[in-house]
């Protein structure tokens, strides 16, 4: 993987059409700036009821944007990184629509789980209560087969996504069937999507039991065999994340977007910098996604042990989120908006933060300083707002983070003081040497924090006051010296700006 800033994106969402279009846009206004390019779901159909998440064929690009050919093309200049969908199919497709047509008898029954598959005794009200689900209920969903016979089948996140019984032959078998169209077509790094929930274990709860590892370790071996690389999506207690790290890849820094928002927020960068002392060093930084800004990331354990921040901590957290963003994310959250992730608070990031340019691109620099590989959204890059229009149209609390460019507005955004800062940064991170280097952290007060990189040949250094808002970076290659200060940039000054004299 490219140590350089990964882009994160719808297709249609960014470039107004398919991979093709895409292509045009990562080659034209904004060539240079991307290693990677992570396609959130573009398989058949991209714009399902989970945006992409509950494709019907995962191994056919969805023809309205493109071919196999197009990811390809776009994998010459990129490399791409795409989604496994590990935990669930479908309800619509093919095997499962069989599986209803035809029950025991069908040859995909055995792929998918039920409440009596996996407690074939039945379970106590404790072993169900143990189950972990983000989400409000059991997850159960009735179906009725074309015999009229009723079955209870596990569907983690919503009743058009069946779980699959992984360890059966119909469902490994579709899981590497996915693994060889991917690596056929250019793809270079596969994101795991909810593999923390793939196995289930009647007396657990279901979610990263130690089975669990086993089965990513076994799965990303097939992946690696395969030439790619893995990414492991887990929002979990951020222990887990530790663990899971030394076993794959690649995970993600969900702690980091929080701990940020409260060190800018209140000053104190005390929890952010007791995080980056432990954090995995083989992750993919992140301030936002398509999903919402994570809390269960920095929170205590089901079983009591302490988070990154106290509970007291994240109310206060969420609460000037919501402030921050005059509402508009209380809109899109919790039991607001058909929204079903509780732990997650939607909103652009931008928004998060009041729509403060200085703020934001602090965080943005602190990101691109943070051990690990930055990877930024497509809404983050361009600084948009909380789509309330969007959101009014779907009723999709998500939706509030994912808003459709129109064409001419993404060069548009880049005009902007304050994108064209943040593509200073991006530019400096992916070209400057001392990021193939060693990180160190100091903390010279409880407000402030020192981020360094440095090479046998160059060092840069980020220095954040979190009390004063303010940020400066000092660098040196090859014995040239250079410095600037984190703040918005007038467009026909960008250049200077990321490589002062």
């Amino acid at each position: 993987m490219k140590n350089k800033l990964q882009l994160i994106t719808y297709i249609d969402r960014l470039s107004g059409g398919g991979v093709a279009n895409l292509d045009a846009l990562l080659n034209g206004p904004l060539a240079g700036l991307f290693g990677t390019v992570h396609l959130l779901p573009f398989f058949d159909p991209y714009d399902g009821a989970d945006a992409g998440f509950d494709p019907k064929d995962h191994t056919i690009v969805d023809p309205r944007l493109g071919t196999w050919d197009d990811v390809r093309r776009l994998s010459k200049s990129h490399d791409i990184m795409a989604d496994l969908i590990v935990n669930h199919v479908s309800a619509e497709g093919a095997a499962f629509q069989d599986f209803v047509e035809k029950g025991d008898a069908s040859d995909h029954a055995e792929m998918f789980l039920s409440y009596a598959s996996v407690f074939p005794q039945g379970a106590t009200e404790q072993e169900l209560m143990a189950i972990y689900r983000p989400r409000p209920g059991l997850p159960f969903t009735y179906i009725t087969l074309k015999d009229g016979t009723k079955r209870l089948i596990w569907t983690t996140f919503t009743a058009n996504q069946i779980d699959i019984d992984v360890h059966s032959a119909k469902g490994a078998a579709y899981l590497e069937r996915i693994l060889d169209t991917f690596a056929a077509s250019g793809v270079t790094t596969i994101r795991l999507d909810a593999a923390g929930y793939a196995i289930k274990k009647p007396g657990t709860s279901c979610f990263m039991i130690p089975e669990t590892y086993d089965f990513l370790e076994a799965l990303s071996n097939k992946a690696k065999a395969r030439n790619m690389e893995v990414l492991v999506e887990i929002h979990s207690y951020y222990q887990d994340q530790i663990a899971i790290a030394q076993q794959v890849d690649r995970v993600y820094d969900f702690a980091l977007p929080p701990l940020l928002l409260h060190a800018l927020f209140t000053g104190d960068a005390n929890p952010l910098a007791n995080w980056l002392e432990v954090s995995p060093r083989n992750a993919l930084t992140v301030l936002d996604t398509h999903d919402g800004i994570g809390v269960i990331d920095v929170g205590a354990a089901s079983d009591g042990r302490p988070g990154l921040l106290e509970p007291d901590a994240i109310d206060q957290l969420v609460k000037t989120m919501h402030e921050r963003t005059g509402g508009t994310s209380l809109k899109a959250t919790g039991a607001a908006a058909s929204n079903l992730d509780l732990y997650q608070v939607n909103s652009t990031y931008f928004d998060a933060l009041g729509r403060r340019d200085q703020d934001y691109l602090i965080a943005r620099a602190v990101q691109f300083f943070a051990p690990g590989i930055p990877q930024i959204y497509y809404v983050g890059l361009l600084g948009a707002q909380n789509d309330m229009d969007l959101l009014a149209r779907t009723n999709v609390g998500r939706d509030i983070n994912r808003h459709y460019f129109a064409e001419g507005e993404v060069v548009d955004a880049m005009n902007s003081p304050m994108v064209a800062a943040l593509i200073d940064l991006i530019r400096f991170r992916n070209d400057h040497p001392a990021f193939d280097g060693s990180f160190s952290l100091e903390q010279p007060e409880a407000s402030k924090l020192v981020l360094s990189w440095k090479s046998e040949t160059a060092s840069a250094t980020l220095s954040v006051d979190f009390a004063a808002l303010q940020a400066n970076i000092h660098h040196t290659a090859n014995g040239v010296e250079g410095a600037f200060v984190i703040a918005p940039t007038a467009p026909d000054r960008r250049s200077s700006a990321a490589h002062p004299e």
